[in-house]
């Protein structure tokens, strides 16, 4: 869009400038074929708009009347103590709740609409429908609306993360329509309400034989749109063409160095993506423009999900979330009473706080049967749920632990803290590495509980592989595998009370394999609380020693820096409430395999992409789904989070260090990009795992701060490229390209695809690759025919070499949406208005009362499921939803003078009812019917886009 579209891409020859590329060689191709400089996805200085601060600009303006209209329903003000994203975070989820917030989970969902958005501009370069070019709008409006329809699915199903990414693909084709058509250049200033609107004609389009611009010879024209374009209000939008100058006579160009059309009179180019002297009035216009289409859209969806699902899924709530995996075979009851006696504890005891969960899930597996997850924000059914588990079958050794991992991974939120209970090894031994994927891609911390129990369980954990398995997953996520007697389990369970809880950050992270005395600094700042370490091992011995020279040795369990706990293979060191800050040290001893983990609760936090540069006409970097490219500096995107925003915090360094083994660290080059965000990059890049580790100031306290990354990470010379965007319907065959090339030794590749839903799959077991080159193949998907629309279908392919050295992988997301033909709003119809009796003095209304009366209806639609009061602080209520015409009823004091109320069809079209009796020297106030309604919902221009 406008380089308020920095990240964007081109489009069609003329030719084909209706079809969408589903080649991904062509993404490779084209990154040879395309050259130019390369510009931050998020605006490094300048003034120019792009879409990360058009699509920023709308989410922040949404949330905050979101979050305003929640306060005002709740009693409570919403009043941040600032500007930044954690205080706005901490003032909507309201002032009752004790403990610290986090703004992680907003940035990170705020991050998920900003990657998608851009990667439209890498994986659909070459199509004019999702730029709006080449005059595409029927089909650009059909890329909006399958987006939005799949969008409304995924929340009603609470799929958040597959709708945020959807959101960020529909808001880059909508906000381009503003900077590569001529909607502006024609007048208007508002946006095209009938773009979301797929029950209204798209009106007035230029026709493939009609020109529509003149000769710009100079390229920098002000308007090369022609004056009986103008005069008709015809509308048209720029071809572009990367390969060809061919387009049809007379039309205008997109424009720019990469447009080769742009030669080809009338020459020139109409595109307002960046702001040039000779365009810059229509460049404001059009960045306006498409905020406020941004704004539509979001409405659209928030009444349609409701503030508080609309708010879940922008990442506004409590941060913690509690997932457990159960094995429910015929040993585990003692475990499962034990799970069931800490799911009433954390509920039990962080009610009313911010650490009290958002979200509980639970995945009971057994053999051969896993699943289904069971996901509720409700405290009470998940003791209900958890109190339904028993122990029953399983009669032989292994069970399937990865299948039921797998489905927690894929349903738990990203950076979520998943707790495994297990008393066998794991029969599923395949899915492994779908497993580090999907930890790597999520970024969730997976800790193990595996207890030794009688007969069978026992001889099962005499193979120490098979254990081990479970360590290095653990390790691999950062999380803990906890090995003891399910006589003693429940003084282990202690971590999932810490680890459950809101703000948890990492300070240190280390293992040794096999163990070695070492001494490991790590520095405790003024913002830390509840600090605790954790170390598994056998034979270990500990000395930890404070900034002042203080210590505590490993057996003194209550000493004058921390409590210490001995459960099992686990250590458990929680620090005394009063901390020096400044650095600390623990010298472990011990000649048997160890990890070591430093936590805390502090708002001081960061979160990460691995990233690649793209070029294009629109260059930018893009989110890796992978591992990073071995050989290659690996370049990183952080956000930084502090106690009062970006501005509290001085960054010191961004480096890459390894967990095991000797440690290497690998400082980087960082630029600050403002807002928090800072562009890193590596040239050398640490052999084996490696983390991210940050170190700053915090300026409210002057206190130095160190923070890690739990998820490893290595590098890959294997590279798989796959695009997803379109969702898949029930019963039909989805074909997904992806291509696979390798930096490395050529030669024969297997491949891998496994989904979160076990649906049909077919695809080639191997491939053969050229060192260099991408060879290109497809993966079939074909969900049955009853699958639920919003389902998301979480798919992890995999390439590896021969040798099984080398892999790369890549994790997509896509929904199943059931096809849909009912477009049309609900309808309502005024019956009666008693509002006579309300005074023309206001100070005298609270003694009187007003009355409204009105029908809705959804005529043939597929019939109205909510009834929800927007405006107003009086009493509604309707009769039964399955009655064809439903009657509503409101009333309300004459204090409260304006009644608006929402009704929203099964498939997410949205209806508004508004009346108001404020008295005014004016015409009478009018209460509308559908389509009207919407109109006047979600844009205040109203006039040539809503006609009555």
């Amino acid at each position: 869009m406008l380089h308020f579209l920095k990240s964007h891409w081109s489009h069609y020859s003329w030719e084909t400038s209706r079809l969408i590329m589903t080649s991904v060689l062509g993404i490779a191709l084209l990154f040879l074929v395309l050259s130019g400089p390369t510009v931050a996805f998020v605006p490094i200085g300048g003034g120019t708009s792009n879409h990360v601060s058009i699509t920023g600009t709308a989410l922040l303006k949404k949330v905050m009347e979101t979050c305003r209209a929640v306060a005002e329903a709740n009693h409570y003000e919403f009043k941040p103590t600032g500007s930044s994203p954690e205080e706005l975070v901490q003032a909507c989820l309201g002032p009752t709740a004790t403990g610290l917030v986090s703004g992680a989970k907003f940035h990170s969902a705020l991050q998920e609409i900003y990657n998608q958005n851009g990667l439209v501009d890498r994986d659909f370069i070459n199509s004019a429908p999702h730029h709006f070019n080449s005059e595409a709008f029927l089909e650009g409006r059909g890329l909006i609306t399958e987006g939005m329809v799949a969008i409304k699915a995924n929340i009603r199903k609470q799929n958040f993360q597959a709708a945020r990414e959807t959101l960020g693909r529909v808001l880059h084709t909508l906000q381009d329509f503003y900077s590569h058509s001529n909607w502006v250049e024609l007048g208007y200033k508002e946006p095209y309400i009938n773009l979301i609107r797929p029950d209204l004609p798209l009106e007035d389009l230029a026709d493939v034989n009609t020109p529509t611009c003149k000769d710009c010879p100079s390229g920098k024209c002000t308007n090369s749109i022609l004056s009986s374009i103008l005069q008709e209000r015809k509308l048209t939008s720029g071809y572009m063409g990367i390969f060809s100058a061919a387009k049809p006579k007379g039309k205008c160009s997109h424009g720019g160095a990469t447009d080769l059309t742009s030669t080809t009179v009338p020459r020139g180019g109409i595109s307002k993506d960046e702001r040039h002297s000779d365009n810059k009035a229509l460049h404001d216009v059009a960045v306006n423009a498409a905020t406020e289409a941004s704004l539509q859209l979001l409405q659209d969806i928030r009444l349609t999900a409701g503030d508080k699902e609309f708010l879940r899924m922008m990442g506004i709530a409590r941060s913690s979330v509690v997932c457990f995996v159960i094995d429910t075979t015929g040993s585990m009851s003692d475990d499962i009473a034990e799970a069931r006696e800490i799911v009433n504890e954390i509920i039990d005891s962080k009610k009313g706080t911010q650490d009290e969960p958002s979200e509980y899930i639970l995945v009971p597996f057994n053999d051969p049967a896993f699943g289904p997850p069971i996901r509720t924000t409700d405290p009470n059914k998940m003791k209900e749920e958890v109190e339904k588990l028993t122990a029953t079958g399983g009669g032989d050794v292994p069970e399937m632990c990865l299948s039921g991992l797998q489905l927690a991974l894929t349903n738990a939120p990203a950076s979520s803290h998943i707790y495994v209970f297990t008393d066998a090894v794991a029969k599923d031994i395949a899915l492994k590495d779908t497993i580090v994927a999907l930890i790597r891609s999520s970024k969730s911390t997976v800790s193990f509980f595996m207890t030794a129990g009688e007969g069978r369980r026992r001889r099962s954990l005499s193979a120490a592989s098979s254990f081990e398995d479970y360590i290095e997953l653990a390790l691999a996520s950062g999380g803990q595998a906890i090995q003891v007697s399910k006589a003693h389990l429940p003084e282990a369970t202690d971590v999932i009370l810490d680890t459950s809880t809101s703000a948890l950050v990492t300070v240190l992270q280390r293992a040794r394999n096999p163990g070695i005395q070492e001494t490991f600094p790590f520095m405790v700042d003024e913002s830390l609380n509840n600090i605790t370490i954790y170390i598994t091992g056998t034979s270990i011995s500990f000395i930890i020693t404070n900034p002042a020279g203080v210590n505590q040795s490993s057996n003194e369990e209550i000493g004058k820096l921390g409590t210490i706990k001995t459960v099992g293979n686990l250590r458990r060191i929680r620090f005394n409430s009063a901390t020096q800050t400044g650095t600390w040290q623990i010298s472990i001893t011990s000649s048997q395999p160890y990890t070591l983990k430093v936590t805390g609760q502090s708002t001081i936090t960061f979160i990460y992409e691995f990233v690649e540069s793209f070029a294009g006409p629109h260059p930018g970097y893009a989110v890796l789904s992978g591992r990073p490219q071995a050989g290659n500096p690996a370049t990183l995107m952080l956000s930084v989070m502090g106690r009062k925003g970006p501005s509290s915090m001085t960054i010191g360094n961004v480096a890459l260090v390894t967990v095991s083994g000797p440690e290497t660290v690998r400082n980087s080059t960082t630029t600050d990009i403002g807002n928090g965000k800072i562009l890193a990059t590596v040239d050398v890049v640490p052999e084996g795992e490696f983390v991210v580790s940050l170190k700053g100031t915090d300026k409210e306290s002057n206190s130095d701060f160190q923070r890690q990354s739990t998820t490893q990470m290595s590098v890959s010379k294997v590279n798989i490229q796959a695009a997803v965007d379109s969702s898949v319907e029930p019963g039909k065959a989805f074909k997904l390209p992806f291509s696979v090339m390798t930096q490395g030794s050529g030669g024969q590749y297997s491949i891998s695809a496994r989904n979160d839903r076990d649906f049909p799959m077919n695809y080639p077991p191997s491939l053969t690759l050229t060192t260099g080159q991408y060879a290109n193949t497809t993966v079939t998907i074909t969900p049955p025919a009853d699958t639920s629309s919003g389902t998301d279908i979480t798919l992890t392919l995999e390439a590896k070499s021969s040798n099984g050295v080398d892999s790369n992988y890549v994790v997509l997301r896509f929904s199943v949406v059931s096809k849909i033909t009912d477009f049309v709003q609900p309808s309502c119809k005024v019956v009666s208005v008693q509002a006579d009796e309300c005074p023309k003095d206001l100070s005298q209304c609270g003694h009187f009362q007003w009355e409204f009366a009105a029908t809705l209806s959804d005529g043939n639609g597929t019939g109205i499921e909510r009834i929800s009061l927007r405006q107003g602080s009086g009493n509604l209520t309707t009769t039964s939803l399955s009655d064809p015409i439903i009657q509503a009823n409101y009333t309300a004091s004459c204090c409260s003078q304006i009644v608006e109320f929402v009704a929203v069809d099964k498939v997410g079209n949205v209806g508004k009812c508004h009346h108001s009796i404020v008295r005014s020297a004016g015409p009478p106030a009018l209460t509308l019917s559908f389509p009207l309604w919407l109109c006047l919902l979600v844009s205040t221009y109203a006039t040539r886009l809503c006609k009555p």
